[in-house]
């Protein structure tokens, strides 16, 4: 693949926190689980990797009946638009990706596509072998809900938005993000209905340039011990890539931003505190490093160690 240099896409990816407020033990025994994945051995305590966007803004956390869904977070949005699917007869509208599982399958297309260097990934057997390790659940429903996510995520389109600086003036830029070129699927015939078994994914070559670059590092214990909740494993990995760039004195978050960024899916302010809350509590147990306090008004954070430490971490290669 031909270098790609300077692209707007990883330049929005690059640029999305600050630190004004704007806010952009022992394994479990399942993660041994992970000791074969894509024919290669996994060791528990290398990284998993999710680009550096989606520690901000990221996938609805329930289901979404509409075709597109928007998320902002200051300055910074988000937009995801269903895609379709050929299944060998015609075309199928898919939903908006949606909880978990999408999430988990994204950090386990990063982690391949970070540790081969390659923009096509294996995502057959491999994505439920990691799902199943993550405790997501190993029973046949359990492969079928996989199977739709995957797919739904497979065809999405999406788009990042921002407002830039420039020589005093400030600018608005959309940026095309379709994270994937192409996307295979083995066509099983059941019945007589048609249904699509994720095989392989290419990554589009921005998307693939953004996140060799900018990946950010998470801990498969971590990963494990926040399988269940969407919400957890945004607060988990926004906090990886947030708190090593708090400043001295720390950063001050008002509920009201939080809310914006997290609080999409909740009725009420209030409703919103209560689950940020009870996630935040269980997320500071699988990263104890970090240092965030709940105050009067919002949370208060202070520069911490990243959960992967950094002398551990394989160096990305730029390319």
């Amino acid at each position: 693949m031909a270098a790609y240099d300077g692209s707007p896409y990883r330049k929005a990816l690059s640029s999305v926190t600050d630190d004004s407020g704007n806010i952009f033990g022992a394994l479990p025994s399942n993660i041994k689980a992970l000791a074969t994945i894509a024919n290669r051995t996994v060791d528990a305590g290398q990284p998993d990797y999710l680009p550096a966007f989606f520690c901000h803004v990221g996938l609805p956390r329930s289901s979404f009946d509409g075709l597109s869904f928007e998320r902002q977070s200051g300055t910074v949005s988000l937009q995801i638009e269903a895609g379709k699917t050929f299944d060998g007869r015609g075309w199928q509208q898919q939903p908006i990706p949606y909880g978990t599982i999408p999430r988990l399958a994204l950090i386990h297309i990063t982690s391949e596509a970070v540790r081969t260097q390659s923009p096509i990934v294996d995502v057959g057997n491999s994505v439920y072998a990691f799902l199943e390790a993550l405790g997501v659940g190993n029973n046949q429903a359990a492969r079928q809900r996989a199977r739709k996510q995957m797919t739904a995520l497979g065809a999405c389109h999406m788009r990042l938005g921002r407002v830039l600086e420039r020589e005093g003036k400030r600018f608005a830029q959309t940026v095309d993000a379709k994270p994937f070129h192409q996307f295979e699927a083995w066509i099983s015939d059941t019945e007589g209905q048609q249904a699509l078994w994720p095989t392989s994914l290419t990554l589009s070559e921005p998307f693939f340039d953004a996140i060799i670059k900018s990946a950010v590092p998470l801990r498969h214990d971590a990963l494990a011990q926040l399988s269940g909740s969407a919400l957890a494993l945004d607060i988990y990995s926004w906090l990886a890539h947030r708190l090593c760039r708090v400043k001295r004195g720390g950063a001050f978050i008002a509920w009201a931003a939080l809310a914006e960024q997290f609080g999409q899916e909740y009725g009420t302010r209030k409703n919103f505190k209560i689950n940020f809350v009870k996630q935040l509590r269980n997320v500071l147990k699988a990263y104890p490093e970090a240092r965030v306090e709940i105050v009067t008004g919002g949370i208060q954070l202070a520069a911490s160690p990243t959960p992967i430490p950094k002398s551990t971490v394989r160096p990305l290669k730029p390319k």
